[in-house]
């Protein structure tokens, strides 16, 4: 039988009350309360040691907010400016040479449509991979599922919500592909 943890993580649904999750949440928002007050420039390791994986060089300005961290991959050469949110209870992948503007959000959280299952408490999520030399735009949201390919600029406030191909400007609401990006 699996866990309320494999099942998350399988994109199954689940129960977010079960005791292993609320102790890895707990851990995550200890160590993010440790980020987002300290003054310390440089809080790099506090965030090595929230995520599944960093590359070498990341910068992340507060506040951060994440559910668990650790199903967070990132890759060399990331930033993310103010007010960042990504709900991870499904695996994020984010690339190489990433850049997020203030208030972006990426979701893998969702629940039910049929009310009497949401009701219930149970959630499922689904994983959102990014790809390398993305630059997310201001306040823009990346909704559970979506795969966003490599070289892509997604506008402020765009919300996406299908996949996105390689080298193109995505915007708008929901986003669509305004054009092509010559390499």
């Amino acid at each position: 039988m699996k866990t309320e943890k494999e099942k998350m993580l399988a994109g199954e649904l689940y129960c977010a009350f079960d005791e292993e999750l609320r102790r890895d949440h707990n851990r995550a928002r200890l160590i993010l309360e440790e980020f987002n007050g300290s003054l310390v420039e440089n809080r790099s390791d506090l965030l090595k040691s929230l995520f599944g994986k960093t590359g070498d060089n990341l910068l992340i300005k507060p506040t951060f907010r994440c559910t668990y961290g650790s199903n967070i991959d990132i890759g060399e050469n990331f930033f993310a400016n103010y007010d960042c949110i990504i709900l991870d209870v499904c695996k994020v992948t984010i690339g190489n040479n990433c850049m997020l503007a203030p208030r972006v959000c990426i979701y893998t959280a969702t629940h039910p449509l049929d009310s009497e299952a949401r009701i219930s408490g149970l959630e499922y999520g689904k994983q959102v991979t990014i790809g390398d030399n993305v630059w997310l735009g201001g306040n823009s949201i990346i909704v559970p599922g979506v795969t966003i390919g490599n070289n892509v600029v997604v506008a402020a406030g765009a919300v996406v919500v299908k996949d996105v191909p390689d080298d193109v400007v995505v915007g708008g609401n929901p986003a669509i592909i305004i054009r092509q990006i010559e390499v």
